[in-house]
C-alpha cells in the first residue's frame, strides 16, 4: 500500500491567530485602579501614565517601548564589540480601566475597546490585595469577578461586531450569486464562519480557546476580523509587598483555578506594582543591590516581558559584526527567507541561503572559528525554520527588476 500522503495543512496552534508585524503591541487591560498605570510606569521607567486613586484616571492610552534583556545578546556584544547594539523590544500600551457595560458604551467603553482592538496581545492586570486607601470599582477587591466581568464585556463586543458583520454580509448575497457560482460558494463559506464564531461566543467561550475547532479557512477569517477574544493573553497579579515576598495570597488559588478553566496555558506572573515602580528608578548596581536587599523579592518585570514575547509567539534571531549586534523579532515558525525579509524585503525576494549557528553552541565553543571546526556552522536553505537564538548571516542574489 502506498504511504498516506502527508497533509499540506499545518499543525494548528495559537500562533495561527493574529497578523505578524515588526511593531507588535501588547496592552495592559483591567478594571479601574488595579495597578495598570503603576505597572506601565515601572515597565517604561517613567511617569508618562497617570497613576491616581480614582476610576478612569487614564483615558488616552500611553505607549512605551520595553526592552528584553538577554544574556545571549550580551555575550555577542562582548565578542563582537560593535559600534551599535539593538536589543529585542515590544511596545506596551496602558489602556484605561474597563467596567461592566463597556461593550455598550458604559464609562468610556467604546473608546477603551477600540484601544484593545489595536493591540496584538493582552496582559490582564489583576489586583489581589486589600487596601482601604485604594478605591475599588466594586467596593472590595475580587480579582476573579473582575476578570469575569472584563472577559464577558470583550465577548459581548465581539458578538456585537459579528452581528453587524453578518447583517452587512447578508446584503451581498444577490451580487455574489449574480457574479459566479464560485463567488456564491465563497459567500456561503463566510456566512457559515460568521455564524459558527457567533454561536461559540454566545456559549460563553473565547475565540482563542477554539483553536482546535477552527479550520485554516476559518482562521484566515478570524485573522481578518481581529476579534478581541482571539488575542493571546497573560495575567499579571498585583500583590502587596508582603504577599509578594512570601509568595502566598488568598486570591492566588481562585485566580489559578479560573485561568486553568478559561485560559489554560496562559502565563500567570505575580508582581508588586509599588515595589516595581520604586526600584525601576534605580540603575545598574543600585538596582541589583535593591533586589538583593529584599530577600525573596526579585523584580518580575523581565519575566513579564519575556512572557509577553512568548505570548504573541515571537522568537529572536541575532545578527552580529563590528558595526552592529542586533536581536530581530520574528513569529515562531518563520522559514529562513521570511525571517530575512524582516531585515529587508530584498532578503526574502533574493534569498539564496542562510549561514546559521545556534547561540548556545557558539557560546560554548567560544568563537565562530571553533564552531566551524566542530562542524556546527551550517548552511540552510529556504525550507529551514528559524529557531530562537539562531545567529544568521543571509546570502542573497541579485534583485530582478
Amino acid at each position: 500500500m502506498a504511504p498516506k500522503k502527508k497533509s499540506d495543512e499545518p499543525e494548528k496552534g495559537p500562533w495561527m491567530l493574529g497578523k505578524f508585524s515588526t511593531h507588535l503591541k501588547v496592552g495592559l487591560v483591567g478594571a479601574p485602579n488595579v495597578g495598570k498605570s503603576t505597572l506601565y510606569n515601572a515597565l517604561s521607567k517613567s511617569h508618562h501614565s497617570e497613576a491616581a486613586n480614582y476610576p478612569f484616571c487614564t483615558i488616552n492610552p500611553a505607549e512605551t517601548k520595553v526592552i528584553m534583556e538577554d544574556t545571549r545578546l550580551d555575550w555577542l556584544v562582548d565578542m563582537a564589540k560593535p559600534k551599535n547594539i539593538l536589543k529585542a523590544h515590544l511596545t506596551i500600551v496602558d489602556i484605561a480601566g474597563l467596567i461592566k457595560g463597556a461593550s455598550t458604551g458604559a464609562g468610556l467603553g467604546n473608546a477603551f475597546l477600540s484601544h484593545i482592538n489595536a493591540v496584538d496581545g493582552i496582559i490582564h492586570v489583576m489586583r489581589a490585595f486589600e487596601d482601604d486607601d485604594v478605591i475599588h470599582h466594586d467596593d472590595k477587591p475580587n480579582p476573579v469577578a473582575d476578570i469575569e466581568m472584563i472577559t464577558s464585556e470583550l465577548r459581548l463586543k465581539d458578538i456585537s461586531m459579528l452581528t453587524g458583520m453578518r447583517e452587512a454580509h447578508m446584503k451581498k448575497r444577490t451580487s455574489a450569486a449574480t457574479k459566479s457560482p464560485a463567488a456564491l460558494k465563497a459567500w456561503e463559506s463566510e456566512l457559515a464562519c460568521l455564524e459558527k464564531f457567533k454561536a461559540w461566543l454566545e456559549d460563553g467561550k473565547d475565540i482563542r480557546n477554539g483553536i482546535d475547532k477552527w479550520s485554516t479557512t476559518e482562521i484566515d477569517y478570524l485573522n481578518e476580523y481581529a476579534l478581541l477574544t482571539g488575542k493571546p493573553v497573560m495575567f499579571a497579579i498585583n500583590l502587596s509587598f508582603t504577599d509578594y515576598k512570601r509568595k502566598k495570597n488568598k486570591f492566588l488559588k481562585p485566580i489559578f483555578e479560573w485561568v486553568q478553566a478559561n485560559a489554560k496555558g496562559s502565563a500567570m506572573i505575580p508582581f508588586c506594582g509599588e515595589y516595581e515602580e520604586r526600584i525601576q528608578e534605580l540603575e545598574g548596581a543600585a538596582f541589583k543591590e535593591a533586589e538583593e536587599a529584599e530577600d525573596g523579592a526579585p523584580s518580575a518585570l523581565q519575566k513579564m516581558i519575556r512572557e509577553a514575547f512568548k505570548m504573541v509567539n515571537l522568537v529572536n534571531f541575532f545578527t552580529f559584526g563590528p558595526d552592529e549586534v542586533r536581536a530581530w523579532n520574528i513569529r515562531r515558525g518563520f522559514l529562513a527567507p521570511k525571517a530575512g525579509g524582516v531585515i529587508h524585503t530584498d532578503f526574502e525576494k533574493a534569498f539564496i541561503m542562510a549561514e546559521v549557528m545556534a547561540i548556545d553552541e557558539l557560546m560554548e565553543a567560544g568563537s565562530v572559528a571553533a564552531m566551524k571546526e566542530k562542524g556546527k556552522w551550517r548552511q540552510e536553505g529556504k525550507n529551514y525554520e528559524v529557531k530562537d537564538g539562531d545567529c544568521i548571516e543571509f546570502k542573497i542574489g541579485q534583485i530582478k527588476k
